[in-house]
């Protein structure tokens, strides 16, 4: 069967051949796999599950504000908030976009057969899944009851007894953290095209690097920080209760050093994911390429320097609260010089608003959101006025949540037709995006209001002046319940139903667009060599080059 290009030159398709998805497609060749294509899936069914359980103790969260008078006992609405954000946290937040896409796409984007260590891969896998039946223990048996961040003497002398539980699993889940960040170094390290050097790399592959580097670093000192609140709690040696002369803000250091760098770590990977995304969709090359990487790392690396700003009303000194506010300054320079580059990416360009580029959109406006209102929290004056308030969970969400799922979802319906052959409807996929960008605003932008009025978090009830904000707030995560439940179903459906994908229905550039949709097994059938940079585009034609040479038609 003969098609044609834009040149009009014939060329033959190539025969059908096993994907990574038909070949030896039994379940122990799934459980036992190497490939890390399978791997990614596995990570993807893994998460998607964790999300839904985040997600459903959120709803229980908003149900009981929706009235002063609250639904849940106060006990069990305290075990609710610290279940939803450690599960969405370390189950899903975290691992999502590098333990999927970045487990997928990293090799076919530098040209490898697979990652460094395939069985270390599939390892980490199982790793995270033990964690997750101990968190998930913890959650059937009682729940722990001090908040995500476990916080010292409460989770250490006053709490219930499934602390213990839910800092264990967030114990284990940091080894498989450790275990994919390494894979990814050596990989980005050791396996390269030839041809495929450092600023010949797309900037999702940077940004993957970027955070492996934070992930291996930081998360050694979270496992230590878990493992001695168990000996505190269990021998009761005075690490952090003052009755035996520890310090409590001993652990609140210990935690943000590791927490504020993760932070980074859920944000960079969906930096990488956009700025594949806007070239494409905005038939430009990314703006200031160079610029780019350098902010990726710059943010990595400053990331560790400005753990304290959580910890201005927490009896550190003035001074060095001034010094860790000027820190927190410093590194937004690196977010902003990405959301310019961004934005001067889509200046006079030919914008094609499909569902990646909406979810991309929206990633950019809703960062841009939160990461102002963080400049707000990072100076003395204001954070001692709302910290502890809604306007800090606000803020929090607009990043973690608001940012980093749109660019999830943006990634997913990007890269699903190259994961699964099949393309979706486009229709709801744009509806969805769209719902989900009034949902996340109609949910949380009340609770900055709240956060000014002085509405404390984690109060499960309220007097009944605030009521109007919380019914908003509360009323928007229905509808953005739903318009993340939207993609679950019309994506299944495209798996049966919908046409099959070419190797590049996006026209765009990059290594794993040179692959057929799925991929074979083993990526590719020659190793490429690479002659230029990833966003290679040629205006005056109307067509993106890829990194091979191979000229796509939009």
């Amino acid at each position: 069967m003969s098609t044609t290009t834009f040149d009009d030159t014939p060329r033959i398709e190539p025969t059908a051949r096993p994907s990574y998805l038909t070949e030896e497609n039994t379940v122990a060749s799934w459980l036992f796999t190497r490939d890390h294509k399978r791997i990614a899936l596995l990570f993807f069914a893994s998460i998607t599950f964790f999300f839904f359980v985040g997600g459903g103790a959120a709803a229980l969260i908003r149900m009981n504000l929706a009235t002063p008078e609250g639904l849940l006992q106060p006990s069990l609405y305290n075990r609710m908030f610290t279940m939803h954000g450690i599960i969405m946290v370390w189950f899903f937040l975290i691992p999502s976009i590098p333990t999927t896409f970045g487990n997928f796409f990293v090799p076919l984007m530098i040209g490898a057969r697979d990652l460094a260590f395939p069985r270390v891969n599939l390892l980490s896998w199982y790793v995270f899944n033990l964690s997750g039946l101990v968190v998930l223990y913890a959650l059937i048996m009682g729940a722990a009851d001090t908040g995500w961040t476990f916080y010292t003497p409460l989770s250490t002398v006053y709490a219930n007894g499934y602390v213990f539980a839910a800092a264990m699993a967030v114990f284990i889940n940091g080894f498989s953290s450790i275990m994919t960040a390494l894979n990814f170094i050596v990989t980005i390290h050791r396996l390269r095209a030839p041809g495929m050097t450092w600023m010949r790399l797309p900037l999702f592959v940077w940004a993957i690097y970027a955070v492996s580097v934070v992930m291996l670093t930081a998360t050694p000192v979270l496992a230590m920080d878990t493992f001695l609140l168990a000996v505190e709690r269990f021998i009761g040696i005075g690490l952090f209760d003052p009755r035996h002369g520890g310090d409590p803000l001993l652990w609140q250091h210990m935690f943000w050093f590791y927490s504020h760098p993760a932070v980074y770590i859920m944000i960079l990977p969906a930096m990488g994911v956009v700025s594949e995304i806007i070239p494409c969709y905005a038939r430009r090359p990314i703006f200031g390429y160079a610029g780019m990487t350098i902010a990726l790392m710059a943010i990595a690396i400053l990331s560790f320097f400005v753990w304290a700003h959580h910890m201005f009303v927490a009896g550190i000194s003035i001074y060095a609260g001034v010094a860790f506010s000027l820190l927190t300054f410093f590194v937004a320079v690196p977010s902003a010089i990405k959301v310019f580059n961004w934005t001067v990416s889509l200046h006079k360009g030919r914008i094609t608003f499909d569902a990646p580029m909406l979810y991309a959109l929206g990633f950019v406006l809703l960062f841009t959101l939160g990461g102002v209102t963080g400049l707000m929290l990072a100076t003395l004056a204001v954070d001692v006025s709302v910290h502890g308030t809604y306007f800090v969970i606000a803020h929090f969400h607009y990043i973690m949540v608001g940012a980093t799922v749109s660019a999830f979802f943006g990634a997913l319906h990007y890269w699903w037709p190259k994961m699964t052959g099949r393309l979706y409807p486009e229709m709801w996929a744009r509806f969805a995006a769209i719902l989900t960008y009034v949902g996340f605003n109609l949910t949380f932008f009340p609770q900055f209001v709240l956060g000014y009025l002085g509405m404390p978090r984690r109060s499960y009830t309220y007097p009944a002046e605030w009521q109007i904000w919380n019914v908003l707030s509360s009323a928007g995560a229905s509808i953005l319940a739903v318009a993340y439940l939207l993609p679950l179903l019309y994506l299944g459906w495209s798996i049966f139903r919908e046409r099959k994908a070419d190797a590049n229905p996006w026209a765009a550039t990059g290594l794993e667009w040179t692959t057929p949709s799925p991929p074979p097994t083993h990526n590719f059938e020659r190793t490429p060599r690479v002659s230029r940079g990833p966003y290679n585009y040629d205006p005056e034609n109307d067509r993106f080059i890829t990194q091979e040479g191979t000229p796509h038609a939009r």
